[in-house]
């Protein structure tokens, strides 16, 4: 048997469906792929994981750092990190703010690592505790559903507000299934302001997705991802393990109406025609056929296997802000007549140190594009 070249660009791994690109983030990705154990381990300790939920520590939060010491982090590193999440049922062994505490723990964690190297990267406090959700989760107890236009225009007001304070290069990092409302929000934001900057969201599942790979592929899970299931329990176990009890965990299946192949599982592992997002009705909806809020194996979950993506997601993160800060260093931007329609000196003022002289604020800028207010 002949083996196929590899092609140029890409790296193998000793799956041989499985390739990184040789690029600064696949080297990275391969590097994680191939750790060891204990190589993990020590990853996961750089960055303090596991540790308890910093919501009300002080100086972990723009809003829980005193003022005079968010402006001098931000004039070090004026990166924001955004963290969502939600309130949805995740079966009865896990805490309904699962989502939040997830993506909480992984923007702590690479706050922390930041940290011990002097400028550490700024977190605002979750705007979305509750959030939007698509349209099969609709009735069950313990999921909040936020409609979906007030979803993307809190979003919006948002990051207004923490580019009126400086924080001009934002990562929405996102925990549920609402990815589409915070991308509508970055682009209608951009639309309705026009302002230089780097906005980004990220689903960080989908970001890490090699290593959500079930064992017949490489990977550790058993299954894939879907939703507290195997998956999202271990992150549990991993992150906080006080939070869950695992004499309540249980293994469901939802129901398809379809056969297997056309719409991909929650984080794109195959590469199918369509994400689970982009339809409805093709599946019964999650109250008539998993109502437990378990779709998936939960009872397979253990912390170990939790901690290779959460290895993996760090290291990423750690890499992207790096990439930003090297490109434009703290107070600086992209180009504003690159990026905009506006022009240098019409921004000049709105650019300024805020509270300094000759400083305007970004909510009396004239308003060009076609952006709508709902």
């Amino acid at each position: 048997m002949t083996t196929k070249p590899i092609p140029a660009g890409l790296l193998p791994t000793n799956q041989p469906d499985l390739f990184f690109e040789d690029n600064p983030v696949g080297r990275m990705k391969k590097h994680v792929w191939e750790a060891s154990d204990e190589e993990i381990d020590a990853i996961l300790e750089d960055y303090g994981i596991p540790s308890p939920a910093e919501w009300g520590k002080p100086g972990s939060y723009i809003q829980t750092t005193t003022r005079w010491q968010v402006e001098e982090n931000r004039k070090k590193n004026d990166i924001v990190f955004i963290p969502v999440g939600c309130t949805e049922l995740h079966g009865q062994h896990l805490p309904s703010a699962a989502d939040t505490l997830y993506v909480s723990a992984i923007c702590e964690g690479v706050r922390r690592f930041t940290a011990k190297r002097g400028a550490p990267v700024n977190l605002a406090l979750p705007p979305l505790n509750y959030g939007g959700h698509p349209y099969h989760h609709m009735g069950m107890p313990g999921t909040v559903i936020v409609r979906e236009h007030v979803v993307r225009e809190m979003m919006i007001d948002v990051m207004l507000g923490l580019w009126n304070d400086g924080f001009r290069k934002q990562l929405i990092v996102n925990n549920h299934g609402q990815l589409w409302m915070l991308e509508s929000a970055v682009q209608e934001f951009q639309k309705r302001y026009q302002l230089p900057g780097i906005f980004r969201v990220i689903d960080w599942h989908r970001g890490v997705r090699e290593f959500f790979r079930p064992t017949d592929r490489g990977g550790q899970m058993g299954t894939n991802f879907v939703h507290a299931d195997e998956s999202e329990t271990s992150l549990s176990l991993l992150l906080h393990p006080d939070m869950v009890d695992m004499n309540y965990a249980v293994d469901t299946e939802g129901k398809s109406y379809l056969p297997e192949g056309h719409f991909d599982k929650s984080v794109d592992p195959f590469g199918r025609p369509s994400r689970w997002s982009e339809g409805e009705g093709h599946f019964a909806i999650e109250i008539a056929a998993t109502p437990e809020g378990v779709v998936g194996k939960a009872k397979s979950g253990n912390a170990q296997k939790a901690k290779r993506p959460m290895a993996a997601i760090l290291k990423y993160l750690t890499l992207w802000h790096d990439d930003v800060l090297a490109a434009f260093p703290a107070g600086k931007v992209p180009p504003v007549e690159e990026v905009t329609l506006r022009t240098e000196k019409d921004m000049e003022p709105y650019l300024r140190e805020p509270l300094s002289q000759g400083w305007k604020p970004v909510y009396g800028i004239p308003r060009i594009g076609q952006g709508t207010e709902v």
